[in-house]
């Protein structure tokens, strides 16, 4: 899976950037995911805020189930699965054939919408290996998770001209990214307008940990939850914007 936003849509740490970023001669996302999987993909433009892609599950690299869906402007790329879907569409009022990527999307619009529900007390009802992307193209918000249990990898990177690229990728990360680019953490979201957040540790800080390659070169920072610092409660407002991030239980 692939997305690329620009415009500021998402505000990386700044430790996720390299100091020595090199990225002169760097192919862009969309071209390196498209030449990775032999062009055998789907994409979507979404005007000059984002793309998205991603690869069939029937291509022959590829092990996880992986969805695509859009509903009311919202769009989801799921790589995975929910070992407790059933349960969690008859919680949401939702029909028994809803997958994945339609179960994250109506989760998300119910969050935006109705409130006020941390997300990260919505993250912890999911029990399964996953990761995925939610694209809100009306409110220009972007929705990142990854579950805890390492089996589902993504990446985020941040390329020449400033755009973030997250992918399940490695390479097509590493061409369009060159040194500026790490992986993203598991048992984490990150939402537009908030901060990287554990949804298992909501009020503890992410705190930066240093890589360098096997060349020496720094690259961009790996993230880890301080358990040690605690971040400054949010009280719920009703809005897009921050609706996620309420750090009250």
């Amino acid at each position: 899976m692939l997305g690329v936003f620009k415009n500021g849509i998402i505000k990386p740490p700044k430790e996720l950037n390299s100091p020595n970023p090199n990225q002169s001669s760097n192919q862009s996302p969309l071209q390196a995911f498209f030449s990775s999987y032999q062009n055998n993909v789907s994409n979507i433009s979404l005007g000059n805020d984002a793309s998205l892609a991603f690869a069939h599950s029937s291509h022959s690299l590829l092990a996880t189930q992986r969805l695509f869906c859009s509903v009311d402007d919202v769009y989801c790329i799921f790589l995975g699965n929910l070992n407790n879907l059933c349960a969690l569409n008859k919680q949401y009022g939702l029909a028994k054939g809803t997958n994945e990527s339609m179960f994250v999307i109506q989760a998300y619009k119910t969050l935006r919408d109705r409130g006020p529900y941390p997300a990260h007390s919505v993250l912890k009802d999911l029990e399964g290996s996953f990761g995925f992307v939610v694209f809100d193209s009306k409110a220009k918000t972007v929705f990142i998770s990854l579950s805890n249990d390492g089996r589902v990898m993504l990446y985020w990177g941040i390329t020449a001209d400033g755009s973030v690229v997250i992918s399940d990728n490695l390479e097509v990360i590493k061409s369009s990214c060159s040194k500026s680019f790490a992986p993203f953490p598991t048992g984490c979201l990150y939402h537009t307008g908030g901060e990287l957040m554990n949804f298992e540790h909501p009020k503890n800080k992410m705190k930066a940990i240093s890589r360098v390659d096997s060349e020496g070169a720094m690259c961009g920072a790996t993230f880890k939850v301080d358990l040690f610092a605690k971040t400054k409660s949010m009280p719920r407002v009703g809005s897009h914007a921050n609706w996620a991030w309420s750090q009250e239980a």
